[in-house]
C-alpha cells in the first residue's frame, strides 16, 4: 500500500483537525513576526512542490511538471517556477561550530565533574592545562579563536566567567538566550524532526518512532512548577548520557562507508492555562489519566 492509499485510510476531519491544532502556536509566532498570511502561504506552495518533487519518486520515469502538480495542487507554471528554487538550510556558524564544542565539553570525561557534568573550565590553557576552555575550542577547531567563540556565547547568555576567570555552561545543550537567527534555527530543525517522527508513525511506516509525552490537567501552578523542575532534571541527564555514547559511536563509524545517517533525540515541556473553547481543541471526556 503507498503513501497515498495509507493517508486516505485516515479520517481526514481527524488529521485536519489535528492539523489545525497545531498550526495555532505556529500562526501566533509568525504574526508576532509581521508574517501575515499571504507571505506564509507563498511559503508553503514552495515547500509542496519541494516536497512532491522529492518525496514522491515517479517509478516509470522522470517526475514531470505535470506530475508535481497534480501531487501538491500547485498550478503548472508555478511549479516549474518554484522546482527552480533552491532549498536549503545553513546553519550559522555560531550554532555548527557551538553546538560541537558543546557537545565534546557534555561528553568528554576531561571537562566533566564526578558528577559527570560539565565543570566550569579555567579560560586559559596555562591556568586550566588541558582542561581548559582554550584547549577545548582548539580541540574542535584551531581556525577560530576561544576568545572569540567566549565572547559570543556570552552575548547569547550560553556561558558565564566568574571572578576566578573559569568558564561556565549556562545550560546542558546549546540553547542561545539571545540570539534570534540561532534560536530560529533551532526552531525549525528540533520541530522539522519531531514532527517528521509523528508523521511516520501515522504513515505506519516501519519500524514505528519513538514519540511520546505524558499529558495531565487539574493541576494547580505550584504542582506544574515541580513537575517543569522534574523534567528539566531528568531530560538533561537523558541527554547528556545520549550525547556521550553518540560521540563513542560516531568515532567509531567515523571510516566506515555506510555512517551517513543522522538523528536527532529530544524531550519537552509545555504548560498553559486550561481553554477548552479554541478552534481545533475537541473538550476531553474526562481528565487524560497520562501517556507514558
Amino acid at each position: 500500500m503507498d503513501v497515498h492509499a495509507r493517508v486516505l485510510l485516515l479520517a481526514p476531519s481527524a488529521l485536519l483537525a489535528a492539523v489545525q491544532r497545531l498550526l495555532r502556536p505556529l500562526a501566533r509566532l509568525l504574526m508576532a513576526h509581521g508574517v501575515d498570511y499571504p507571505s506564509f502561504a507563498n511559503l508553503a506552495k514552495g515547500v509542496f512542490v519541494d516536497v512532491a518533487a522529492h518525496d514522491f519518486p515517479d517509478d516509470g520515469g522522470a517526475l514531470t511538471d505535470s506530475r508535481v502538480s497534480l501531487l501538491s495542487g500547485v498550478h503548472r507554471r508555478e511549479v516549474k517556477r518554484l522546482r527552480a528554487e533552491t532549498f536549503h538550510t545553513v546553519p550559522p556558524q555560531s550554532v555548527s561550530m557551538g553546538s560541537q564544542i558543546v557537545a565534546r565539553w557534555c561528553a568528554d570525561p576531561l571537562y566533566l565533574d564526578p558528577q559527570r557534568r560539565p565543570r566550569p573550565l579555567a579560560r586559559l590553557a596555562r591556568r586550566g592545562g588541558e582542561a581548559s576552555f582554550e584547549n577545548l575550542v582548539s580541540s574542535v577547531s584551531k581556525d577560530i579563536r576561544p576568545r572569540a567563540v567566549l565572547d559570543e556565547w556570552l552575548r547569547l547568555g550560553v556561558a558565564t566567567l566568574d571572578e576566578a576567570d573559569c568558564v561556565h555552561l549556562v545550560e546542558a545543550a546549546f540553547v542561545p538566550a539571545q540570539g534570534g537567527e540561532e534560536k530560529a534555527f533551532y526552531f525549525g530543525k528540533n520541530l522539522h524532526d519531531h514532527m517528521a517522527a509523528a508523521a511516520h508513525n501515522l504513515l505506519d511506516q516501519h519500524p514505528p518512532l519513538l514519540e511520546r509525552s505524558v499529558y495531565y490537567d487539574g493541576l494547580t501552578p505550584e504542582s506544574v512548577l515541580r513537575l517543569r523542575e522534574l523534567s528539566r532534571e531528568l531530560a538533561v541527564s537523558a541527554m547528556q548520557e545520549i550525547n556521550r555514547r553518540a560521540m563513542e559511536l560516531q568515532r567509531d563509524d567515523a571510516d566506515k562507508q555506510q555512517a551517513r545517517e543522522r538523528m536527532t533525540f529530544g524531550v519537552y515541556f509545555y504548560t498553559e492555562p486550561e481553554r477548552r473553547d479554541a478552534p481545533g481543541v475537541p473538550e476531553p471526556a474526562t481528565s487524560p489519566p497520562g501517556q507514558p
